[in-house]
């Protein structure tokens, strides 16, 4: 903690500062008493912060448009509040700049109906008809107001009678149908392109570990993903769709062993650029476990939900700041994506699955109301400050109730410090940024960012 004396008022760029507090009352909040100041020598700061260390570069954060979400934006709210809504959302100059989201290649359990793009069996080409109405429009209109927004899409299941359990529940691939399914993926993503939604990245099989009970899903093995991927899938996105990348996993933080096989496979590595990542089980210090045996690799974290099960307004908040935004980005990842963007009071619409989660924001589906919910604000505390591009940099503290993270927006441009108070008290705290000195104070359980202007 910085003393109560300190040399002169040091000629330091102007440091801003945004707080929310663990019981909400404050959110967003411009912070006062932010003070740049010279330490007296031989005291280190509290948090100190190296840009020359340098880690990723960030694709930036954002949510998933599940079929739920689309159909919300489109039908339960007025033109006018959702152009609000999606330029809030959406936009960097004006809004909270998120600029990653994350699709489905047909139904989640957040359909209203199960279904897959080629469900007439022996057809594999997609027919995209369905996400016409709702997706496609919603894409289409967060796209024109950031252009940068990148788009995840990922198969909850093969179409059913690709499958051993002809049925989009349960079930895995039959290796016949390998061909059939890789044709079905290329094809889809060439369709959504050319609807002006360009997908930039394919993932395998959302949580290939998994059977669900009553919504799509398909168990995929590290053999038959390394298979499916080096002998038909890579191959066809080599030819057919350049520039589309391809991430493994796609699963939670307890089983790096299983990208860690796919990626043992050379031939199946060859066409694999990274790793994707879920919150469910496990710890988020997995990421950094496959990133360290295979470094050439990209870190992607691309779900976690919350719901009725995530606490109050404080505990909500506080464990996706550390989690979600501290942690996943600590140990790699270029790209945070929560799950449903919007959901409705009934936490819906829904078939099977999750029946209590909720989204970013909860639009009432009578009103169209908007309601932000605590992970929005631990997400905007990021993705309002970090740029497309901004690279991670290095930054430590020497008291394990006070975590954070960095980020460096440009080559010489705006210092981003996410800061999380987790003691049980205000805490004084003193920064020393590249050199760069300011305090703070921070009320318990707070979260803070602090952009530091270049000269």
């Amino acid at each position: 903690m910085f003393s109560v004396a300190y040399g002169a008022q040091a000629k330091t760029p102007v440091v801003q500062g945004w707080l929310t507090s663990a019981d909400g009352s404050q959110r967003l909040a411009p912070m006062a008493g932010i003070k740049t100041v010279t330490l007296p020598a031989g005291q280190q700061a509290d948090i100190i912060v190296d840009p020359k260390t340098r880690y990723q570069r960030m694709a930036g954060f954002g949510a998933s448009i599940t079929d739920a979400t689309a159909w919300l934006i489109q039908t339960r709210m007025s033109e006018k509040a959702r152009n609000e809504l999606l330029r809030e959302l959406f936009s960097v100059r004006d809004g909270i700049g998120f600029s990653v989201t994350r699709i489905t290649v047909g139904a989640s359990d957040f359909s209203q109906s199960h279904y897959t793009y080629a469900d007439t069996p022996g057809n594999p080409v997609a027919d995209i008809t369905p996400a016409r109405t709702h997706l496609i429009p919603s894409l289409k209109a967060m796209r024109k107001i950031n252009p940068r927004l990148q788009v995840i899409a990922t198969p909850w299941s093969a179409p059913a009678w690709m499958k051993t359990s002809n049925s989009l529940i349960k079930g895995r691939l039959k290796p016949e149908n390998y061909d059939s399914f890789a044709r079905y993926l290329v094809s889809y993503t060439q369709a959504m392109r050319k609807a002006g939604v360009p997908v930039d990245i394919l993932t395998i099989q959302n949580e290939p570990h998994f059977e669900p009970e009553n919504y799509p899903g398909m168990r995929v093995e590290p053999a038959e993903r390394a298979e499916f991927i080096a002998n038909h899938l890579g191959p066809l996105m080599r030819r057919s769709l350049p520039g589309t990348k391809l991430l493994d996993w796609d699963h939670n933080w307890d089983q790096p062993e299983s990208p860690t096989a796919v990626l043992s496979d050379a031939k199946a590595s060859a066409f694999v650029d990274g790793v994707a990542w879920h919150c469910y089980a496990g710890d988020v210090a997995a990421q950094s476990v496959v990133r360290d045996r295979f470094p050439s690799k990209e870190v992607w974290f691309t779900e976690c939900a919350s719901g009725n099960w995530s606490g109050d307004w404080s505990k909500s908040f506080n464990w996706a700041m550390r989690q979600l935004i501290i942690g996943t980005t600590r140990n790699w990842a270029r790209g945070v994506v929560m799950w449903n963007l919007a959901l409705d009071e009934k936490h819906g619409p829904h078939l099977g699955g999750c029946g209590d989660c909720r989204g970013l924001v909860t639009i009432n589906s009578i009103s169209g109301e908007v309601t932000r919910e605590p992970e929005y604000y631990a997400f905007a505390h990021a993705s309002k400050f970090v740029s497309v591009g901004a690279v991670r940099i290095a930054s430590d503290s020497g008291d394990n109730a006070i975590e954070s993270v960095a980020f460096q927006n440009g080559e010489k441009g705006p210092v981003t410090l996410l800061v999380l108070n987790g003691a049980g008290v205000e805490r004084n705290l003193s920064f020393d940024v590249g050199g760069k000195q300011f305090v703070a104070t921070m009320p318990a359980g707070s979260v803070a960012t602090y952009k530091l202007l270049p000269k």
